[in-house]
């Protein structure tokens, strides 16, 4: 369930709400470009801006619109165990074929601290549970040993999503955990790379615009076609670069929007991107042979 081209999806806005139409439209172009699971309210998708009531609604209408078609995993952390507990029983009361919990930010517990809090949102419901660890975000790093203390203790804890950046903390995360543990990559750029350790797939940003050029990338992989996926890996490194000239998720949703997909509308903190920074990013839209849409 959780391998291949998993879109970490933008929250579409108008006029300050949460735009539903357009983000059932995005679910239907996700399925129809080969993604294989859709990853509402995670970084990308501006949690950290939207209300309980909205983030709720998100997943309920990306599950609906999936229809069963994909797996939708939704992103339910919190650096508040009472709150991540909250919205996961919530997600599993909606559907959602699994969660994903960012470690607790800002408050930065410990390693001990980490696997209480973890543990107790896989004991919360029965659903898969997937690890997030992106410590530039959070100031915490997930340290591999307590990575495969969850994955032996906890049944449903099925995953982890990895963006520390480091081959070396992903490697020994998949010698530590048993075989099938998923190690999925947290950076666009290094899916590849993560695939050769034995990683499962990639939860991507870029895959937002060009959804089926990074399906096709785990496909040739996974197909043992090694020339096919590093063409499409060196032909993606340009645009993911420029999916990352700004905090994300500003570039993607500016692209998106220069890509008529959905209004580029973001909640403060995010805010529009710098006139000098749009003209790199139009760029490398063009460059990639992505059509700018009036």
């Amino acid at each position: 369930m959780f391998k291949g081209s998993m879109v970490a999806i933008v929250t579409p806005f108008k006029n300050g709400k949460i735009d539903e139409k357009r983000l059932k439209a995005l679910v239907k172009f996700h399925i129809e470009n080969n993604t294989s699971a859709l990853v509402p309210c995670g970084t990308t998708g501006e949690s950290a801006t939207l209300s309980w009531a909205e983030h709720e609604r998100v997943i309920e209408v990306v599950i609906e619109a999936s229809e069963k078609r994909i797996p939708v995993i939704a992103g339910t952390g919190s650096n508040s165990t009472e709150e991540a507990v909250m919205l996961t029983k919530q997600a599993a009361k909606s559907g959602a074929s699994a969660t994903l919990h960012v470690s607790p930010y800002y408050n930065r517990p410990t390693q001990a601290g980490l696997y209480q809090h973890f543990k107790a949102v896989a004991e919360c419901a029965d659903i898969p549970v997937i690890l997030y660890n992106i410590a530039s975000r959070t100031g915490v790093n997930i340290e591999p040993e307590t990575v495969a203390r969850l994955a032996a203790d906890c049944k449903n804890i099925v995953g982890i999503k990895e963006a520390s950046g480091s081959l070396e903390q992903m490697s020994r995360i998949r010698a530590l955990c048993h075989a099938d543990f998923a190690l999925i990559a947290g950076d666009d750029s290094l899916t590849l790379p993560v695939l050769a350790i034995g990683g499962t797939g990639v939860i991507s940003v870029v895959a937002n615009i060009v959804p089926k050029d990074v399906a096709h990338l785990i496909e040739a992989f996974e197909k043992g076609n090694l020339k096919k996926a590093q063409i499409l890996h060196y032909k993606l490194l340009p645009l993911v670069k420029a999916m990352f000239i700004e905090t994300n998720p500003i570039p993607v949703k500016t692209a998106m929007g220069l890509l008529k997909l959905c209004e580029p509308d973001l909640r403060l903190p995010m805010c529009a991107m710098s006139a000098e920074n749009v003209e790199k990013l139009k760029k490398a839209l063009k460059d990639y042979g992505l059509t700018q849409k009036e």
